[in-house]
């Protein structure tokens, strides 16, 4: 099988079920408050079937950006991810801007972590601001949903959310594995260090156990995206998105952190 199909066949792995879960919107006015939603959306659903293995339905509503919150799109093998930035895992998938593109109005990505039947989506949007003071692109709106689909027979419960330091703290010395984009082959991994997961100031969490590194504002040459999630009390999942000097995404990488067995 070879990428394409492999990818759309994780797609439809990953993504079939009737998603539904509360939206918190982060968005900048002035300054970004990424403790504090300014836009809480109750009611926000993703219903994604597929007829046959070549054909599905995107049905979205309660969401912030679409006219009238509402949007629907056809899915089909043959025109999947046709401009390249979509990407899947096997229990993880998006979408990410694939570079920082002066023309665009928006550097953008969208992030899910899959547990079970549990949903965790994370969206960050950059905005290209050239006659601000400070000139550059800057973090305008952080989105974060913990999703569960209503086809399960029984629903995961809600995750706590831990400040950045307790989460991270409860992560240190977890041994690994990592796979990188579109290859699915885990190796090991060094054990999961706190300083090389918050490696911005902006290092926030968020609901169902999403937290980022992110810078607010892009720098001029490479920088790097760390997003992960805790899905359970034993188990992390960490997204890098890596950009080269030339602000061209150079790897999506996942690793997969669990709390040893042997404690110390």
């Amino acid at each position: 099988m070879d990428q394409q199909q492999r990818q759309w066949e994780l797609n439809r792995l990953n993504f079939e079920g009737r998603w539904q879960g509360r939206s918190h919107w982060y968005l900048r006015s002035g300054a970004l408050d990424w403790r504090s939603p300014s836009r809480v959306i109750d009611d926000t659903c993703y219903d994604i079937q597929f007829s046959d293995r070549d054909h599905g339905s995107w049905d979205g509503r309660g969401l912030l950006f679409a006219p009238e919150g509402r949007r629907r799109l056809a899915l089909s093998r043959t025109g999947y991810n046709s401009g390249g930035n979509c990407w899947q895992f096997s229990g993880a998938g998006g979408q990410s801007s694939r570079q920082v593109d002066p023309t665009a109005e928006r550097f953008g990505h969208e992030l899910n972590v899959f547990a079970g039947r549990a949903r965790s989506m994370l969206v960050l949007l950059w905005g290209q601001h050239p006659s601000a003071e400070r000139c550059g692109w800057s973090l305008d709106a952080i989105g974060a949903v913990g999703f569960r689909c209503t086809h399960a027979t029984q629903q995961d419960p809600a995750r706590p959310q831990q400040s950045p330091d307790d989460l991270l703290k409860d992560l240190e010395g977890w041994p690994g594995e990592r796979e990188c984009y579109p290859h699915e082959q885990l190796t090991p991994c060094e054990p999961f260090a706190a300083e090389q997961f918050a490696i911005h100031p902006l290092t926030a969490t968020f609901v169902d156990g999403l937290i980022c590194s992110v810078p607010e504002w892009l720098p001029e040459g490479a920088f790097r995206l760390h997003i992960g999630c805790r899905t359970g009390a034993d188990a992390f999942q960490q997204i890098d998105l890596v950009f080269d000097a030339h602000q061209q995404l150079e790897l999506c990488e996942r690793r997969l952190y669990r709390r040893s067995q042997i404690q110390p």
